[in-house]
């Protein structure tokens, strides 16, 4: 048997508070969408966990519930007409690295009848650089190569992170 080394406890990891959180809510156009982005720094980097409901659900065996999911580098979820988020400005990017190594590219999530649940662990930001920023959830996948942001489509959620 393989003795892996024990790089983070889940189990104790969940049950202390997140150093941060943000509340997803969908557009207008996807007033269903519903969602809570948990932050905890650890020495290795940020587990950033995510559960969201009310997800688009194409059916079908072939189509695409994969949807786009990044940390923007703007601190409204506010916009206009043609992009209700409009104000999350671009990919959270200080180091001005092409996509897909801006720090808050992440993980997409993958839609399961509507629901998705995902966690990460990422050294690209501390949970201090991106209080006060947006996560965003895009329509599309994010195909990891177009620049500058994986052509991952419209802005359908978005929640502001705040310190617990």
């Amino acid at each position: 048997m393989i003795s892996l080394p024990r790089i983070i406890d889940m189990g104790t990891l969940l049950k202390k508070s997140p150093e941060a959180m943000a509340k997803l809510s969908g557009s207008s156009d996807f007033p269903d969408i519903n969602g809570i982005v948990y932050l905890y720094q650890t020495k290795k980097g940020v587990i950033l966990a995510a559960r969201v409901t009310g997800l688009p659900n194409e059916p079908g065996p072939c189509n695409s519930n994969v949807f786009g999911f990044h940390i923007h580098e703007g601190t409204a979820c506010t916009g206009n007409a043609e992009d209700p988020f409009a104000n999350t400005g671009m990919h959270y990017n200080p180091g001005n690295c092409d996509h897909p190594h801006h720090a808050g590219d992440l993980p997409p999530l993958f839609g399961n009848n509507g629901f998705a649940l995902m966690s990460v662990l990422t050294n690209r930001f501390t949970v201090a650089e991106v209080i006060g920023r947006t996560v965003v959830l895009h329509r599309s996948p994010d195909d990891f190569t177009t620049q500058p942001a994986g052509k991952s489509g419209p802005k359908i959620a978005c929640g502001i992170i705040r310190r617990r």
